[in-house]
């Protein structure tokens, strides 16, 4: 019994052991979720400007591949903005320019100094699935395109009221100062009062009473800034005053020196404005870039790009589409003042490419391609402008007064001073499967050494282009033995002057042939196919041109004895060798693959036309009557002095 009785506390003890640990937890599990309770309520009553930034990208000094940072929305954008010059009253293309859309995780990074910066929507109008059958301008990939600047501020009606409705907003508009620019900068602020009675925001700005004050709480403020060699801000602080933004924009004067600083400006725009986006009460910031050209200072778009993506102020850019594959295309100026000439002169301006570097051989027309020739639509604006709006979740609005969907430019009726030429455009819903690289230079280095045709097709686009079909001879008069011989062996020196060229391009764009299968865009996969088989029929044509004229130099009979004149024309028959047989054979497959797989692109339309050119080259005699011709001209009277000379020409401007 007493050995029983001392055992008892000891069973106590162990029992009481066995109760108190279920005890202990669940205590603990009440206590946890007590505070996280209180945590939860915490966040709730927190100011939301307040709330911590949760940061999921790198910073933008490095970047990762835009193809893990950018998302395709399958949703459409809005009914806003028109395809014509009319504006929202005349009729838009007939059928939606459906594009996708890039929906950037932009990086912000909190300013200690200045707090944290509030959360910026996207600020590109609202997606929504619109009617199939309706007339719908669509913000596009790296471009919407337009036929008239009229459309382009429609379009940004919309962006704007998109905006508005998420907070009050601050649009600064940078325009251009050269002289091309002077009557699409007119047609802007002849636009901006019907914006601002569409925003519901100017029926009494101007008005006598109106103070500071009260302009600081206007929903919509605007600023004007110029920018050409430097920068200037027209308006010494934004405003709601309609006259006084139309004032501004009209005040500004041309900048003679012809340089367009335009990622400087952005970037000094976005400093000064970003006291909005930092202090209350906080406000959007647009940025609203108009220009004609791709700007000159290629070395601050990082920097740009960077700080508008951290103070989140999207770019919008009004601007000339890019033409494909070249940096510059061509204006038609006559000279403002009727005391001097008034021949029309084509002047360069630098409008592309729409690529971080050239991916199109540049041949000459003797070649197949004529690069200096037919000037097409890339579909997209100058890569830097573009990238910039990109990656700000902006948009690049591409503004050409003849595009058409797709085809040849619509020149009827229309007055082309002052306009970039583009030839021929494409349709932008083919044309968004073909998006350049909009990644940072050493992304874009890093993609193209990873692969052997990407990098054989950029070294091959920078060599020098080849002579045009001017310097080559077609046609070799024979009136005498000596002077034909000589006529041959001119022809054969510059023959012998474009054949190393077009060998040097073939072996180039040979050795990244192996890495070709390995390419899935197909951007890449249509300018590399183009290149290889556009040098290889170059090569062969020019090749094939020399042995021909090697070939009559030994003895040619005329066909009848009143044939006097040689002409060598393009046939089917390679006559000249194996070798030219089998790279002709080799040209001919890349050409149609690119024509099969890429249709209705530039890649398509320039393997085409190289298709419609035979390959191989005859000879044909004609009778050119060139004894009698000679006779008349040496008979001729003399020519009657000329009338007094038309005025000089005076020094065109920078563009």
């Amino acid at each position: 019994m007493s050995e029983a009785y001392q055992d008892q506390p000891n069973a106590t003890a162990a029992a009481s052991g066995r109760f108190s640990e279920p005890l202990a937890w669940l205590s603990s599990l009440a206590m946890h979720a007590c505070a996280l309770i209180c945590l939860a309520v915490f966040t709730q009553i927190a100011p939301l400007d307040k709330a911590p930034l949760l940061f999921t990208s790198p910073p933008p000094e490095e970047p990762e591949p835009l193809d893990d940072a950018f998302r395709v929305s399958e949703e459409l954008s809005i009914d806003i903005g028109a395809l014509s010059d009319g504006g929202v009253g005349d009729a838009a293309a007939s059928a939606p320019l459906e594009a996708v859309v890039p929906e950037v995780a932009l990086d912000l990074q909190a300013l200690t100094e200045l707090g944290q910066i509030p959360t910026l929507e996207a600020s590109t109008p609202s997606l929504s699935s619109p009617d199939p059958n309706s007339n719908t301008l669509v913000i596009g990939v790296g471009a919407v395109g337009t036929t008239g600047s009229e459309g382009a501020i429609d379009w940004l009606t919309g962006a704007i009221l998109q905006s508005l409705e998420q907070s009050p907003t601050v649009v600064v508009w940078l325009f251009d100062r050269s002289e091309s620019l002077t009557a699409q900068r007119e047609e802007i602020v002849r636009r901006f009062d019907r914006v601002y009675e569409e925003l519901g925001v100017a029926a009494t700005r101007g008005a006598e009473g109106f103070d500071a004050a009260e302009e600081d709480e206007a929903p919509l403020l605007t600023s004007i800034v110029a920018f050409g060699e430097g920068v200037e801000f027209v308006t010494r602080k934004p405003t709601a005053d309609i006259e006084a933004i139309k004032e501004a924009a009209r005040s500004i004067e041309p900048d003679e020196s012809g340089a367009e600083n335009v990622f400087g400006a952005v970037l000094s725009a976005a400093e000064r404005h970003k006291r909005y986006r930092l202090q209350r009460p906080r406000r959007n910031v647009m940025l609203v870039v108009v220009t004609d050209e791709a700007g000159d200072d290629f070395a601050n778009i990082d920097r740009a790009v960077a700080y508008c993506r951290k103070m989140q102020m999207p770019v919008y850019a009004v601007g000339a589409p890019a033409p494909f594959g070249r940096r510059e295309t061509y204006v038609r100026y006559v000279d403002p003042d009727p005391k001097y000439d008034q021949t029309p002169q084509y002047l360069p301006v630098q409008q592309g490419p729409e690529t971080l570097f050239p991916e199109r051989l540049r041949l000459g027309s003797f070649a197949g391609d004529d690069y200096d020739g037919t000037i097409l639509d890339s579909g997209f604006g100058p890569y830097a402008l573009t990238r910039l709006t990109r990656e700000t979740n902006g948009s690049f609005i591409a503004v050409h007064p003849f595009r058409v969907d797709a085809g040849r430019a619509n020149r009827r009726g229309a007055d082309d001073t002052m306009v970039a030429r583009l030839d021929y455009f494409f349709d932008q819903r083919v044309m968004r499967r073909y998006l350049p690289d909009y990644v940072p230079t050493t992304e874009y280095q890093k993609r193209v050494s990873r692969n052997g045709a990407k990098r054989a097709l950029v070294e091959a686009s920078a060599m020098a282009w080849t002579e045009k079909l001017e310097n080559v001879r077609r046609d070799f008069p024979k009136l005498d033995e000596a002077q034909f011989a000589e006529d041959l062996s001119n022809a054969q020196r510059a023959a012998a002057i474009l054949e190393p060229k077009l060998a040097q391009l073939v072996t180039t764009l040979r050795r990244g042939e192996a890495d070709r299968p390995k390419i899935d865009d197909p951007r890449w996969q249509a300018g590399y196919d183009l290149a290889l088989g556009q040098a290889l029929a170059a090569k062969v044509r020019a090749e094939g041109y020399n042995a021909m004229l090697a070939l009559a130099k030994q003895g040619l009979s005329f066909t009848s004895e009143k044939k006097d004149t040689w002409v060598i024309r393009p046939a089917e028959e390679i006559s000249t060798g194996s070798l030219d047989q089998r790279e002709a054979e080799d040209a001919i497959r890349y050409l149609k693959r690119v024509v099969a797989e890429h249709e209705g692109t530039p890649w398509a339309f320039l393997a085409q036309r190289e298709l419609s050119t035979p390959l191989g080259w005859k000879w044909n005699d004609e009778f050119r009557n060139l004894a009698e011709r000679r006779q008349q001209e040496n008979n001729r009277p003399p020519r009657p002095e000329r009338p007094e000379p038309p005025p000089k020409p005076r020094r065109t401007p920078k563009l």
